[in-house]
Formats: structure tokens, C-alpha cells, sequence
């Protein structure tokens, strides 16, 4: 006879932490008792999915947040301004106060000419450069993503573009968000408590406390299945993926609370959780999917 199984009822969004921010935030800026700052977002190496992700966000979205939160003086892939004359932008920026938010590793390899940004005064200028130039100057640094905080796949074995994540080469705080991509509301509350209060508390390797002080286990609505050792065999069942891979247990990150997606959905719903929010993803997470489960 096959075992049935009944769901807990699915998570609350909790996205209020990331809203009160932001709107408040907006608000302040609206009255005029706080001043937008110049804002720079520098893609490295990686796959420029934070900054998709960032385009998928609705608690605001990215344009009202680039547009009312801040001045954006330099992103590549959303400034209509092209080769030059985008750096020179870029340049501009180093002339006065403003945040920097990196998402993409930084490229060692050949002292960084295994990723060049742009041309300048007839000169290469690579990651390694701008990242270094950059982040020593700005105001506030966040590194967004997994690429950013700590190389992520793209860091990956065997690594040949020898990247690494941006601390290692900045000798300063920088507020690290991992995941692969970043969440729109860990990225924009992040930000709006730095334009209103500064830096938010932080952990031991400089995580907002605000969305990465649990575990994805301890909140996961799958979680009484594992506590009465119920596993799934495979995937698409509704009971715990802790057997066949999952990475919720060394994971702190809010998503079963969050959820994705203007959120509706989150990665358990998809069957999977491979710890992107975890450093040392994704080597130190893999295999992703363990197929040799033991059957009754």
C-alpha cells in the first residue's frame, strides 16, 4: 500500500524586512531629508545573472530603485553609453562619493588579462583594475553574488582564469551576498539600510544578518519529514531531499520564508537545493543529486 503523505502548509513571504527598508528609504529621499548617492554596479567575471535577477525583482523593482533609491552613474549592461565613453563614466564616478555593488569574480590569470572590462586612454583595462580602483574608493562595497563573494563557478575547478572572490583583492570590509543568482531583496535591502542607517548587522564573514542568520533547514516546510526520517527516493516527491543531495542543512539563507519569483515559488518546490548561497559553492557542494539511494 503506498504511504501517504500530507503537506505543512506553505511558507508566509517574508518579504517585509527587504519592503520597510526600501520604502523607507524612498520616502526619506522623496522628502528631501535624504540625499541620493552615485551609485556604480561593475560586472566581472561570471554570467551577469544578479543583475538579470535584479531585473526580475517587484519589492520595488530595479528601475524605480536605480531611478528613486540612487543615481546610477555606471552599469554596462543597463547604461545606453558604449565602449569609451562608458568608462569614462566609470571614471567620472572616482571623482566623488558613491557605493560600489560587484557581482562576477575577479580574474588573475596573466595580472587580470584574462578579463578585460574596456578600453581606456588606449589601454586595456582589466577586472582585476577596475575592481581594485574601485572598490578602494568607494564608499560602501557589496559583492553580489556567489562569483563576487567568494568566486563561486566561475572559480570553479579547474579554474583557469584563476579567479577569486572580491575581498581577496580589496583590503577592506565588503559586504558579502552570496547566491547564485543574489535575491532582488537581499541586494536592495541591503542597499536601502545602507543609505539610511549604514551597514546592517553583520556575521563573522560579513553576511546581513537580516536574511542569512538561519538555516534553510531549520525553515524548511519539508523539515518534519526529516525529523521522522522520511526520505524521498526520488525526485519530484513531496517528502525530504536530504538523501538525495540536498544542501539545506549547511545552507543560512531566508528563501523558504521569501520564496522567488515575485514570490510564489522557491528552489525546494523545484526538487533541489544545491547550497548557492553557501560559500564554497558550488565545489565544496557538489554532487548535487546522490543516486544511490538505499531502497526498502
Amino acid at each position: 500500500m503506498q504511504q501517504e503523505y500530507v503537506l505543512p502548509p506553505e511558507p508566509v513571504s517574508n518579504e517585509a524586512i527587504a519592503k520597510r527598508l526600501t520604502d523607507a528609504a524612498r520616502a526619506e529621499i522623496h522628502s528631501g531629508r535624504l540625499q541620493k548617492k552615485n551609485f556604480v554596479w561593475l560586472e566581472l567575471t561570471g554570467c551577469s545573472g544578479n543583475i538579470i535577477s535584479m531585473m526580475n525583482g517587484t519589492n520595488p523593482d530595479l528601475e524605480y530603485a536605480i531611478t528613486s533609491m540612487v543615481n546610477l552613474v555606471y552599469s554596462n549592461s543597463l547604461m545606453a553609453a558604449e565602449g569609451e565613453k562608458a568608462i569614462e563614466k566609470l571614471m567620472e564616478a572616482l571623482q566623488g562619493e558613491f557605493i560600489l555593488a560587484v557581482e562576477g569574480a575577479v580574474a588573475l590569470r596573466n595580472n587580470g588579462l584574462y578579463h578585460v572590462i574596456g578600453n581606456w586612454q588606449g589601454q586595456p583595462l582589466t577586472a582585476l583594475q577596475a575592481a581594485k580602483m574601485l572598490g578602494e574608493r568607494a564608499s560602501h562595497v557589496i559583492a553580489v553574488g556567489a562569483c563576487a563573494t567568494h568566486g563561486g563557478p566561475s572559480a570553479a575547478k579547474p579554474n583557469p582564469a584563476q579567479c577569486v572572490g572580491l575581498q581577496s583583492v580589496l583590503d577592506r570590509k565588503v559586504i558579502q551576498l552570496p547566491g547564485c543568482p543574489c535575491h532582488p531583496d537581499w541586494f536592495l535591502g541591503t542597499l536601502a539600510h545602507l543609505l539610511m542607517y549604514g551597514e546592517p548587522e553583520m556575521d563573522n564573514l560579513n553576511r546581513p544578518l537580516m536574511f542569512y542568520s538561519t538555516s534553510l533547514h531549520d525553515r524548511c516546510p519539508r523539515k518534519h519529514f526529516f525529523d521522522k526520517g522520511i526520505f524521498a527516493k526520488t525526485l519530484g516527491e513531496p517528502t525530504c531531499l536530504f538523501k538525495l543531495g540536498c544542501r539545506g542543512p549547511v545552507t543560512r539563507i531566508d528563501c523558504p520564508t521569501r520564496l522567488w519569483n515575485g514570490y510564489v515559488s522557491w528552489p525546494i518546490e523545484a526538487s533541489t537545493c544545491i547550497g548557492c548561497s553557501q560559500f564554497g559553492f558550488p565545489d565544496q557542494m557538489a554532487p548535487f543529486v546522490v543516486y544511490d539511494i538505499t531502497r526498502e
